[in-house]
């Protein structure tokens, strides 16, 4: 949490626990606004905090959603009186089959695919509608490469607003489908996802009454990430694990988990123990990896080329915050082939019966990475972040698997193809 002088005004927004914007470069504090940008050096905003009496008992005594944590969160007292997706308290899975077949020896699968819209992002969704709607906001928007799509129109379904949806053309049909189903407006634009997100922010600046989740309110959106690593720590017993391994995109989920296990060691908690935190990224698109590889504290940008297109920004605005929390905690980053990510998602689908999109064969990809390489340590205790769902990303996989077999309905054809198998 961020310790530095009061803001020049008060606020005239209930966002809770939310003190000030509190500038991520400099330490210079603004009042709670749609502000993203630090007025004195540029930097980024993030959230800042005085944070009431919070206690074990209280948070389990909430609502089954994040909801649980609004006293740690930059939104409303009053947030669970509005129509809200309420996402949160996915499973934490005891990953036996997967820790034995990568050779770990305590390993946890965080399945945030149980979400409302199938991945983490209505989490980060959940956040920013509630501060937007207490900021003056009317119309819910965002550029996307896809599970934002999905979340940010659910959230505005759900809400009685006006949704504003920017993706890349290339997308995957099924996210172009699950976005468009909920009726907003989507609007698919030539070029990748750093064309659409400048154009975004342009369109932020023209529409007073439209909240860009991940523009003009991202201080408040970033903060929905630390409910991840709030939940992992509380379904672990109220401690933290040794070891995580997030995908990184913008590289904001992961900086968050991090935030989050800070959080809860300073407010008593938990006992605040040492953890290791990895990052996982598609050899396609890294450019955190390979500054972190490089020793490197900028960010060179790329071009994206792969398939984990949920991944695929080329000039992550976390990135440089990412390599701070790996290098602070004595982590690391990988990053894997597209080969490699299919064979990412059947492992965690044949072992654990989770069925993830790219994303998570990234994660699980570099995790046996990192492990092959002697980066992260068998025997402590792990959890991957698996952020959304393989029925988003099936053409990753569609010509990799199918029928064992086609046979005439004998029982015959079924003893020879079983032989076969054998």
């Amino acid at each position: 949490m961020t310790l530095t002088a009061a803001p020049e005004t008060t606020s005239a927004y209930d966002l809770g626990p939310a003190r000030a914007l509190s500038c991520r470069e400099c330490g210079h504090e603004v009042p709670l606004a749609a502000e993203f940008a630090c007025p004195r050096c540029f930097g980024p905003l993030e959230v800042a905090y005085d944070f009431p009496k919070v206690t074990r008992a209280s948070i389990e005594a909430g609502p089954k959603s994040i909801w649980r944590y609004r006293d740690l969160l930059p939104v409303p007292s009053t947030v669970q009186e509005h129509r809200n997706t309420e996402p949160g308290l996915t499973r934490l899975i005891e990953a036996d089959n997967l820790a034995r077949a990568l050779g770990v020896r305590k390993l946890w699968v965080k399945d945030d695919t149980g979400n409302p819209t199938h991945s983490f992002k209505d989490r980060v969704v959940a956040v920013a509608l509630a501060a937007a709607r207490e900021l003056g906001f009317s119309v819910l928007c965002c550029p996307s490469t896809g599970n934002l799509a999905n979340a940010v129109a659910a959230a505005a379904a759900r809400a009685g607003w006006d949704s504003v949806v920017l993706i890349p053309s290339s997308l995957e049909q099924p996210k172009i489908i699950t976005t468009a189903v909920y009726g907003g407006t989507l609007l698919a634009v030539d070029g990748n996802y750093d064309d659409v997100n400048r154009l975004a922010t342009e369109l932020a600046a023209e529409h007073e009454d439209w909240a860009f989740v991940n523009v003009n309110v991202r201080p408040y959106y970033a903060e929905g990430s630390k409910t991840l690593g709030y939940e992992v720590a509380e379904q672990l017993g109220w401690r933290l694990p040794q070891q995580v391994v997030v995908p990184v995109a913008s590289g904001s989920q992961l900086t968050k988990i991090d935030k989050g296990f800070t959080e809860l060691g300073k407010l008593g908690l938990v006992e605040p123990t040492p953890y290791t935190v990895f990052g996982a990224q598609a050899t396609g698109c890294s450019p955190v990896a390979a500054a972190f590889e490089a020793g490197h504290d900028v960010i060179q940008p790329q071009k994206p080329d792969t398939i984990a297109r949920s991944l695929a920004i080329g000039n992550p605005a976390d990135g440089p915050y990412v390599l701070d929390s790996v290098r602070r905690t004595g982590g690391s980053l990988g990053h894997v082939s597209d080969a490699e990510v299919v064979a990412g998602i059947r492992l965690l689908a044949e072992t654990e019966g989770v069925f993830a999109e790219t994303a998570g064969g990234v994660t699980v990809a570099t995790t046996k990475k990192l492990l092959e390489a002697g980066k992260l340590d068998p025997d402590a205790e792990t959890v991957l972040m698996i952020t959304g769902d393989g029925l988003k990303t099936l053409d990753a996989v569609s010509g990799e698997v199918g029928p064992t077999a086609t046979v005439p309905s004998t029982s015959v054809a079924v003893r020879e193809a079983l032989a076969k198998r054998r």
